[in-house]
């Protein structure tokens, strides 16, 4: 059954965000493998420590992921 994670840094998203992104990747897999696969597809979301999480040998936060988001970086 289709197993979808997502891994985000804490406190980056809301719980609204977190719902919504659950529900559309959902969607997505269901669009692609039918409507019958929806009970059984799951969406599990993962929250990293901030600092836990690096990229290019550098920690990342969640306030440069906010920072990013912004268009501040």
């Amino acid at each position: 059954m289709p197993l979808i994670q997502v891994k985000l840094i804490e406190g980056v998203f809301t719980e609204g965000q977190k719902r919504d992104i659950i529900r559309r990747l959902a969607d997505t897999m269901v669009s692609i493998s039918g409507e019958n696969l929806r009970p059984v597809t799951w969406v599990v979301v993962e929250e990293v420590k901030s600092g836990d999480w690096g990229i290019g040998g550098n920690g990342l936060t969640t306030a440069d992921v906010k920072a990013l988001a912004a268009g501040k970086a």
